[in-house]
C-alpha cells in the first residue's frame, strides 16, 4: 500500500462508517389480548384510556395474542391497527403468537416478539455471518428511585430497573409507574401502577389512598372499584392468583 502525504492547504476527505449496529433496551407496553378485538375489547380499551389517559402516551405498544387464538387473519390485523391508531396507539409487534399469527401480523406491519428481557449484541457479531448473530441476555441492577418532592397533576414519573418510593403526596392526574414496587408516604390521588413489566410479586404501599387507579402487572382497579371503606386509610395492593387485591395496611 502507497502512502499519500498531501501538500499544505490540501483537503482529505476522511472515510466514515456510514451506520452501526447497537444493542438498545426500550420500555413497550404489553396490552393482553383476552380474546377477539370485539366491541367488547375496544370498550374495555376506551374505558382504560379514559381512566390512564397519559399511559399509553409515546409508549410503544405490544399485543399479547397467547390467549386470542381466533385472530389469525391478515385482514383482522389490519383492521386492528387501524383501529389503534384512531386511539393514537401504534403497536409495533405481537408476543404469544403462533406461527400462523406471526405471518398474518407481519403482513400488517407487526413483528414477532419473544419474551421481554433487556439484551445487547454480543461483541463482534457485526462480522458474523447473519446466522451467527447472537443476543446476550444483560441484566442491569435493580436501582430503587426516591422522590422527595410532590408530584404534581400531569406529571409521570417512572422507576424503569426497580422499585418507586415518594415521600410527598400525589396530585390528582399525576401518574408513578415502576417494574418493582411502589410506596407512597402521603396522599395518593392520581395513579399508581407497579410491576409494569410483568412482575406479579409487585406490590403498591401507600399512606393516604384516594387514587384514581391502581395496577399491577396489567390488572387494575379505578375508584369505583376501591369502595369507601379504603378511603384515605393505609393499604398494600398485590396480586392473588389474577385478582388485584386491596388491604388496609395494620
Amino acid at each position: 500500500m502507497q502512502s499519500v502525504n498531501p501538500k499544505p492547504g490540501t483537503q482529505v476527505s476522511v472515510a466514515t462508517t456510514p451506520l452501526q449496529v447497537r444493542g438498545r433496551s426500550f420500555t413497550a407496553v404489553v396490552l393482553r389480548m383476552a380474546g377477539p378485538p370485539d366491541a367488547g375489547f375496544f370498550e374495555a380499551l376506551d374505558t382504560l384510556m379514559r381512566q390512564a389517559p397519559h399511559f399509553f402516551v409515546n409508549a410503544p405498544l405490544v399485543l399479547d395474542v397467547e390467549h386470542a387464538a381466533d385472530l389469525g387473519e391478515k385482514a383482522e390485523f389490519v383492521k386492528l391497527v387501524h383501529q389503534l391508531r384512531a386511539r393514537k396507539l401504534f403497536a409495533v409487534g405481537i408476543q404469544g403468537a403462533t406461527p400462523e399469527q406471526g405471518n398474518a401480523a407481519f403482513g400488517a406491519g407487526l413483528i414477532t416478539l419473544q419474551g421481554g428481557r433487556e439484551a445487547s449484541l454480543e461483541r463482534g457479531a457485526a462480522r458474523a455471518a447473519p446466522a451467527e448473530l447472537k443476543a446476550v441476555t444483560s441484566v442491569e441492577p435493580a436501582a430503587t428511585l426516591l422522590i422527595t418532592e410532590p408530584v404534581r397533576s400531569g406529571q409521570r414519573i417512572f422507576a424503569d430497573r426497580g422499585d418507586l418510593i415518594v415521600m410527598a403526596p400525589v396530585s390528582s392526574g399525576a401518574e408513578l409507574i415502576a417494574h418493582g414496587n411502589i410506596h407512597i408516604y402521603g396522599p395518593l390521588r392520581g395513579r399508581a401502577l407497579a410491576g409494569v413489566n410483568g412482575d406479579r410479586t409487585a406490590r403498591i404501599f401507600c399512606q393516604n389512598l384516594e387514587a384514581e387507579l391502581i395496577a399491577i402487572a396489567g390488572l387494575y382497579r379505578t375508584s369505583d372499584d376501591l369502595g369507601p371503606a379504603l378511603r384515605q386509610t393505609r393499604i398494600q395492593a398485590f396480586l392473588k392468583d389474577d385478582t388485584l387485591c386491596v388491604e388496609p395496611l395494620k
